[in-house]
């Protein structure tokens, strides 16, 4: 076990290894009031994340599994719980597109479609990782030329910082040697009531989001091109909402829908690890443990997903051997659109060579007493 020095204390520890024989270390980091997170260097995932509530008690408010066999899949499927989802998180349309004339098949692992980088992206293997003197842990990737049926390499970078005021900041950087869409973010699943409080504290869940817009899908949940209006419809969450009041009622049984940043809505924050360019795109509050979750980004979009597709039937085991289902969590995917790469009024998803991908998401935790 090792400690970097600063305000916020880093441990490692092993993890277990993979299949093939890779080691897979366990990261801790911890602020001066007791709040930490946990992540492991398979996916750069979160596997834990620990704050308080009204009354000063830690509670882990992720899904996720206690061993590494959880994360390989080995009892079950492993819902990219926490992790790091690359080269392009969401859907592309049946594998494929075209890029400077060239067309591109990638793998298909979501039906007809590509979902989340392939059957092996960046959720699903080792990464190298530093721990820094100020208390960051940051994962590295190489992704090779054709990975998964991407062209040209891409370097990836994911930086993690717990701030003093418990703020996860999650750093995103990536370059290429050949032009290759690239869209990065973190697939944590919440549940502000604590990972095993299942669907009945997800519904007492109050959502609002800053989205005036989402984008429509098909039945296989590839967008439709179109950048529709949520007035009166049960995309409108602008006001805070109750989510067991209105997510039986959508199509598909819960959602699962991209939304368009209101970028134009700055939200002041007194933390100094949010940056004035990050937009809030979502405030979550969980009344009776008085947990709130506010998430800053500078994406274009975000994917609310509300667990429609962990299984009902007792298959999924998480941590303390807690079972999870559907509705256990709710994921905020910040993002570029979805099947952007095929949607010429979407916005431009393709880094070149010489360019540097950067982006940021902020998990800024607090609580409300009354």
């Amino acid at each position: 076990m090792s400690s970097c020095a600063g305000a916020v204390q880093v441990s490692q520890e092993p993890f277990g290894s993979t299949q093939c024989g890779q080691d897979v270390f366990k990261f801790q980091l911890t602020n001066r009031e007791g709040a930490r997170v946990e992540l492991i260097n398979y996916g750069a995932a979160i596997v834990g994340l620990h704050v308080p509530d009204k009354n000063g008690t830690l509670e882990d408010v992720v899904l996720g599994f206690d061993d590494i066999d959880g994360y390989l899949g080995v009892r079950g499927r492993n819902p990219y719980f926490g992790a790091l989802v690359g080269r392009v998180a969401n859907r592309i349309a049946k594998g494929k597109f075209t890029l400077d004339g060239v067309e591109y098949a990638l793998a298909t692992n979501n039906g007809v479609n590509h979902l989340h980088g392939g059957v092996d992206g960046f959720s699903r293997v080792v990464w190298d990782w530093h721990c820094s003197d100020d208390g960051r842990v940051t994962f590295t990737y190489l992704s090779p030329h054709m990975d998964e049926g991407y062209p040209g390499q891409c370097m990836a970078h994911v930086t993690y910082t717990l701030g003093a005021k418990n703020e996860l900041v999650i750093d995103f950087k990536a370059v290429c040697s050949r032009p290759t869409p690239v869209n990065l973010c973190n697939h944590a699943y919440f549940n502000l009531a604590g990972h095993s409080s299942g669907s009945d504290a997800l519904c007492d869940h109050v959502v609002q989001l800053n989205a005036d817009f989402y984008t429509p899908v098909d039945a296989g949940l590839i967008p439709t091109g179109e950048i529709r209006s949520v007035d009166q419809t049960i995309f409108d969450l602008r006001s805070a909402t109750r989510l067991g009041d209105v997510v039986h009622r959508v199509d598909g049984g819960g959602y699962d829908h991209n939304f368009v940043v209101n970028r134009n809505r700055s939200s002041a924050s007194d933390s100094p690890l949010i940056a004035d360019h990050l937009s809030c795109v979502g405030k979550f509050h969980h009344p009776k443990s008085g947990r709130v979750l506010e998430v800053y980004s500078d994406q274009p979009g975000f994917q609310f997903y509300t667990g429609n597709f962990l299984p009902s039937d007792g298959s999924l085991v998480g941590k303390t051997g807690r079972i999870y289902s559907k509705h256990g969590g709710f994921c905020v995917e910040t993002q570029n659109f979805p099947d952007a790469v095929n949607q010429p009024n979407f916005p431009d998803p393709i880094l070149r060579p010489g360019e540097i991908y950067q982006r940021t998401a902020v998990y800024k935790f607090s609580v409300i007493s009354t």
